[in-house]
């Protein structure tokens, strides 16, 4: 265990602002990757520090700080989506392209395009049973090593590939029926 990990274990409050410094950009994107919003992911980020600080006592210091943060994050995220019910915009990708100086029609399909398919996804991960959903974002929207999630999750990391395995396996069916 790291020396950032031992001083959360601790509940050291000078170690949870060092997190809060280190992390935050990895939090934020994380979840933009699951809402699609930048408004929306900022309020989940500050949501995802104060659900940490207030369950910090519950850190074990088992596994990267990071992993824990971004399995916070994620629920969060989807709790969020699911609460408000709401279509993923294509509103902010548009803006930032419409925004340049140069707009070529092809450029702005191309990012629409884009939008759409992110927003398919975030869909489609978020539509996954339980362990499969959990193991693919913490992989592909919280960008963590097979190794991490292993121990965020308290699983072995052979089981951990496994559902990511059938994660994706259920995720490209589910995208190629969609597509139909």
């Amino acid at each position: 265990m790291d020396d950032l990990a031992q001083a959360l274990a601790r509940g050291e409050e000078a170690a949870f602002q060092r997190l809060v410094d280190e992390q935050s950009d990895a939090v934020f994107r994380v979840c933009y990757r699951v809402l699609g919003s930048i408004d929306e992911a900022q309020d989940a980020v500050q949501e995802t520090f104060v659900l940490a600080y207030r369950g910090l006592r519950s850190y074990r210091g088992d596994g990267p700080p990071g992993a824990w943060l971004a399995r916070i994050a994620i629920r969060e995220c989807w709790r969020l989506s699911r609460s408000q019910r709401r279509r993923v915009s294509l509103t902010q990708p548009l803006d930032d392209v419409v925004q340049s100086t140069t707009v070529d029609r092809a450029d702005v399909a191309r990012e629409v395009l884009s939008a759409e398919e992110s927003a398919e996804v975030r869909r489609a991960v978020q539509a996954l049973p339980e362990p499969y959903r959990e193991v693919v974002a913490l992989r592909f929207l919280g960008e963590r090593s097979l190794a991490d999630i292993a121990v965020v999750t308290g699983r072995p990391e052979a089981t951990v590939k496994t559902q990511l395995y059938r994660g994706l396996e259920r995720l490209r069916t589910t995208m190629r029926d969609e597509t139909r």
